[in-house]
C-alpha cells in the first residue's frame, strides 16, 4: 500500500493557521474558564496555573497571526506556546501529585459508595488518593498527546509552511 503524497506547501500553511486560530481560542476560553472557577473557589495556585495556560492560547493566535502576515517566526511562537503549555500542565500534575489533599474529596463519597468499598476492603482513603492519582496521570497523558503533540505538528510543518510563504513572497 502506498502513503498520501505530502500536502501542497499552500494546504499546510492553511492548515497550520487553522489549527493554530483553533488551538488558540479554545485554550483561552478554557484556560480562562478554569481560572475563573479557579479563583471563585480560593484556589491561587490553580488559578495562576490556569492563567498561564490561558496565556499559551494567546501565543498560538500570536504565531498564527505572524504567519498570517507572511513571517515564518510565528512557527516559533506556535511550537514555544504548546512547549509552554505542555510544561505548566505538566508542573501542575507534579505540584498536585505531590501536595494531596484528600479533605475536599471525601464530601463527594457518598453512602453507596461507602457500602461498596467496605465490601472491597479498600478504605475511603485509599479509593480517594488512587483515585486522585489516576486522574492527574491522565491529565499528565493527555498534557503529553495533546499540547506535545501540537508542538510536534508545528515543528513538522516547518519546510512546507516555510516554502509556502516563501512563494507567496515572490
Amino acid at each position: 500500500m502506498t502513503s498520501p503524497p505530502p500536502l501542497l506547501p499552500e494546504e499546510a500553511l492553511a492548515r497550520v493557521l487553522r489549527q493554530a486560530r483553533l488551538h488558540g481560542t479554545w485554550m483561552l476560553v478554557v484556560g480562562g474558564s478554569f481560572a475563573l472557577v479557579g479563583a471563585a473557589g480560593g484556589e491561587q495556585l490553580g488559578a495562576l496555573a490556569w492563567l498561564l495556560i490561558a496565556g499559551t492560547g494567546a501565543l498560538a493566535l500570536h504565531g498564527g497571526a505572524l504567519l498570517g502576515a507572511g513571517e515564518a517566526r510565528g512557527l516559533t511562537w506556535l511550537v514555544g506556546g504548546q512547549l509552554l503549555c505542555l510544561g505548566f500542565l505538566l508542573a501542575l500534575c507534579a505540584w498536585q501529585l505531590t501536595h494531596v489533599d484528600l479533605a475536599p474529596l471525601h464530601a463527594a463519597v457518598t453512602s453507596e459508595l461507602r457500602t461498596s468499598l467496605a465490601q472491597t476492603g479498600m478504605t475511603e482513603d485509599e479509593f480517594l488518593l488512587l483515585s486522585y492519582r489516576l486522574t492527574y496521570g491522565l491529565v499528565a497523558l493527555l498534557a503529553l498527546a495533546y499540547p506535545g503533540g501540537l508542538a510536534l505538528y508545528y515543528h513538522r510543518r516547518r519546510a512546507a509552511v516555510t516554502a509556502a510563504l516563501n512563494a507567496e513572497s515572490d
